[in-house]
């Protein structure tokens, strides 16, 4: 990615996108040039604040603008776990009471409720699959972290099944973990189908309008929007482009961005997905941030996900040998360690975890930076937020409201120097994590 943009621009296409046929995306600039909402970007934050806004007022004119084709961004690219579980228990880390985390827990299924509904409404097809997730750690040290998970697990009143190394080794068909436990609180989707679905399911109230990069946004009554092409109007503004949304002059010094990085093997025959495990589809997420994520995915294909890089895309041929390797590691008896798909994505994340979130100004409201694991955050994030700007008040909301917000950022080589640091300690720490 070129670091002045205000979009992505990434190497390689989303391999979830690649797997799907090949998208006609809405480029027809819109006739009118006056909204009474712009919502900017149409990834799930997006997407589910156009939504809304569109239910709740359905005489309003709601314009949605994404700098890509939908599927191609950062919703698009991640693993496909939809998680209902306290990622950050008070958006700041693991130290919050057990009062709270049950209050995230229930926010989140509500979420997912929501999400399910959309689905089921609209036959959207994603691979909706609430199999549940596996935690699987390599090392003494990711053994006693995810017990601390479990310590909390506990304390919430959340189900969990532990397994050793020969019920892991049967599972997951590797003998590469010592330890591990099984929670149920885990959907998988096919991340692109899912996004593209919600696109083309939006309200008649909602124009979108694909590919065209927003470079400005001007303070007024109304606000007026600079793109590529044109400029609009709108009474009220949604930001909602994850990192980029510094690029137009929104939390730059409380946010930074990371590149993440997957690759899906080409189709496997019975013989080979036989060594992944008996089930049809299964995800192992790390005991460490910087470990390797798994996914056995149910269309007979696995993803192995790892590694971070600070605001720039690693070169794609030396993130390909490196998965490669990484997933042979652990499956060595696998016929080929091939990736017919490999792509980085961008996330961005706060100092301490907090959640970006809220109306910055009369008429603007902003919801970014999930801080990972965002796909149904941002997604509920985004509702809540439509809501905001509408007027409504919800216990929902207010919990949200309740979350700590980010922490400063140094500013630039400082902030460089920082992060970097802390992604090799991690990543050193992780050790076989990876």
């Amino acid at each position: 990615m070129t670091a002045n943009l205000t979009y992505p621009s990434y190497q390689t296409g989303s391999g979830w996108a690649a797997l799907l046929p090949k998208r006609t995306p809405k480029l027809v600039m819109p006739t009118d040039k006056s909204f009474d909402v712009a919502v900017i970007g149409a990834g799930v934050t997006g997407l589910a604040a156009a939504r809304r806004v569109a239910e709740l007022e359905p005489n309003s004119r709601v314009l949605l603008i994404d700098a890509t084709t939908i599927g191609e961004g950062s919703s698009g690219r991640n693993s496909g776990f939809l998680i209902n579980m306290p990622h950050n228990t008070n958006m700041a880390g693991h130290g919050s009471p057990a009062e709270l985390a049950r209050a995230q827990i229930k926010l989140l299924d509500g979420g997912l409720s929501w999400i399910k509904s959309l689905i089921d409404e609209h036959k959207i097809d994603c691979g909706w699959n609430p199999a549940g997730k596996y935690h699987a750690a390599a090392t003494p040290q990711g053994e006693q972290s995810l017990r601390a998970v479990l310590e909390q697990y506990k304390e919430w009143g959340v189900d969990y099944r532990e397994l050793g190394g020969d019920e892991l080794k049967n599972t997951l068909g590797t003998d590469y973990y010592r330890y591990g436990f099984f929670s149920p609180n885990s959907v998988f989707v096919q991340p692109a189908a899912l996004v593209r679905g919600l696109a083309d399911s939006l309200p008649e109230n909602v124009y979108l309008w694909e590919n065209e990069p927003v470079f400005s946004v001007e303070p007024g009554k109304p606000y007026v929007i600079t793109t590529r092409s044109a400029s609009v109007k709108a009474g009220r503004v949604i930001i909602a482009n994850n990192g980029f949304a510094r690029k137009l002059g929104f939390a730059k010094d409380r946010v930074f961005t990371i590149y993440t990085y997957a690759g899906i093997t080409p189709q496997l025959d019975d013989d080979e997905l036989g060594k992944l495990g008996a089930s049809p589809e299964w995800g192992a997420i790390p005991a460490n941030r910087l470990g390797t994520t798994l996914r056995k995915i149910s269309s007979g294909r696995f993803m192995v996900r790892s590694a971070y890089s600070y605001e720039k895309e690693n070169k794609i041929s030396d993130v390909k040998a490196m998965l490669k390797s990484l997933y042979a590691k652990r499956y060595p008896n696998m016929k080929s360690h091939e990736l017919e798909h490999v792509w980085g994505g961008v996330t961005a994340l706060t100092g301490n975890g907090g959640l970006y979130f809220g109306c910055v100004r009369d008429g603007m409201y902003i919801s970014i930076c999930c801080n990972g694991a965002g796909l149904l955050k941002c997604s509920l994030f985004g509702k809540l937020l439509a809501e905001m700007a509408c007027g409504q008040q919800s216990n929902e909301l207010a919990t949200v409201m309740g979350f700590d917000r980010p922490s400063w950022l140094p500013p630039e080589p400082v902030r460089k120097l920082a992060i970097v640091s802390a992604i090799n300690y991690q990543k050193f720490k992780a050790g076989r994590e990876r």
